[in-house]
């Protein structure tokens, strides 16, 4: 499947003063899969290897942190030469071994030439952890999320149409009804497929929904046996317990993060660390409130106050038990859990984006679902699940700062009209 990141990659080998490169990223999202075919496209040879299964290659960090020993064992193991600039050296799950981490600041000082990239599931968690210690300033780091919308247009063979939405939206053109129909007929299918890159190939090599709920079920079972293998006991519960109370969460008129919906009782110094692991681990998507909407927006957060969304948009369809026969219809619903399922969806879109999340609440309980900082602006979004967009909230946010632009996310084409810049739900991706 082709990903966005091997253009970030790219420029990782060629830039001047690569470090060891770090790929984070939650479990099943495609970070081995990713690497390798990076080293088979750009490499001489690529050698790998899964600390967390092979014991002989982390036994290798236990004995000596220098690169050149480290280098020569290796090879020895994978009866390969590891040479400067033409081999991708990969080690998997780093995470299994606090030493294998720690090396990347060796191989950053004292051997750059080796090209070195290191992924784990759940590296985030371990760091977190108080007996690893990251090399912060000795590595790159990247973030693979799940496939956004338009690499699963991609997948699905519809590059045309990608580069048609992305023209309309450059353009703010809009996009021919047919173009525009099959676009939001793809859109329904990524809502309930999602972007795990193994859900998508098994969509497309059976074109079947039915059977692709087997494969988002195993994936939610490997992210509780890390919660089980992550974590004490006492907290284990309680992350799942966070885990699977998102969609009751979002189902709320408020989709602001209740403690009490996880347990009566509940507060944050119960589940405040559970809440942070599974940030860590990159399950779940953390937007933050502000009160005042001024730049920069990190300075006014309101850090007890904010909204959890799942990773990824196919997951959150199935556990929320939303049928798929609903959401892959073209005839609009009334269900009012379909709003969070788009607002889940855009906050994904925007995160891959690399978007910091904000959302913006006032006292007088007018919300807005994003804030954008683009620059030395700040770009209010709204989310709407369907075609009707009216809303107060934009309209008091606007008259209370007065933003250049304002951006209306829903089923309705492309256009603009009195300051609000319509934005079809399949086009966030251009953002």
């Amino acid at each position: 499947m082709k990903r966005k990141i091997m253009e970030e990659l790219c420029r990782w080998r060629m830039k001047e003063g690569r470090m060891p490169l770090v790929l984070n990223g939650a479990r099943q999202v495609g970070k081995t899969y990713i690497l390798e075919e990076f080293g088979n496209k750009f490499y001489s040879n690529t050698i790998y290897f899964n600390l967390e299964a092979d014991m002989r290659a982390r036994r290798v960090f236990e004995e000596d942190l220098n690169p050149q020993s480290i280098i020569l064992q290796l090879e020895s193991i994978a009866s390969q030469r590891i040479l400067p600039g033409e081999t991708l050296l990969i080690l998997d799950e780093i995470q299994a071994s606090e030493r294998a981490l720690t090396s990347l600041k060796s191989f950053c000082e004292q051997a750059p030439e080796y090209h070195v990239c290191a992924a784990g599931s759940m590296l985030g968690v371990a760091v977190y952890r108080e007996n690893y210690s990251f090399p912060v300033g000795k590595v790159d780091e990247l973030q693979l999320f799940p496939l956004d919308f338009e690499e699963f247009l991609w997948a699905m063979s519809k590059q045309l149409l990608a580069e048609q939405i992305r023209k309309h939206t450059a353009e703010n053109a809009q996009m021919p009804a047919a173009l525009h129909e099959e676009a939001l007929a793809l859109w329904r299918q990524y809502l309930v497929v999602g972007g795990m890159p193994a859900v998508v190939a098994e969509y497309i090599k059976i074109n079947s929904i039915v059977r692709i709920a087997d494969i988002q079920q195993r994936i939610l079972n490997e992210y509780v046996a890390d919660m089980a293998k992550y974590a004490l006991p006492a907290t284990s519960v309680k992350i799942r317990a966070c885990y699977n109370s998102i969609p009751a969460q979002l189902a709320k008129e408020n989709h602001k993060f209740q403690y009490k919906v996880v347990q009566r009782g509940g507060s944050a110094t119960i589940f405040g660390e559970s809440i942070e692991w599974l940030n860590y681990a990159g399950l779940v998507l953390k937007c933050q409130e502000v009160e005042n909407a001024l730049i920069p927006l990190a300075a006014y957060m309101e850090l007890g106050d904010f909204k959890l969304y799942m990773s990824d948009i196919g997951l959150l369809t199935m556990k929320s038990g939303m049928p798929s026969s609903l959401l892959l219809s073209p005839t609009p619903i009334d269900n009012t859990f379909m709003g969070a399922i788009t607002e889940n969806y855009v906050a994904q879109a925007l995160a891959a984006r690399q978007i910091p999340l904000y959302y913006w609440r006032n006292s007088n309980t007018a919300e807005l679902d994003f804030l954008w900082q683009k620059d030395a602006e700040i770009l209010p979004i709204e989310v709407k699940k369907g075609l009707r967009t009216r809303a107060k909230s934009m309209n008091q946010f606007r008259l209370t700062y007065h933003p250049n632009l304002a951006i209306r996310i829903s089923q309705k084409n492309f256009g603009l009209e009195d300051g609000i810049r319509s934005i079809p739900v399949y086009a966030v991706f251009c953002m």
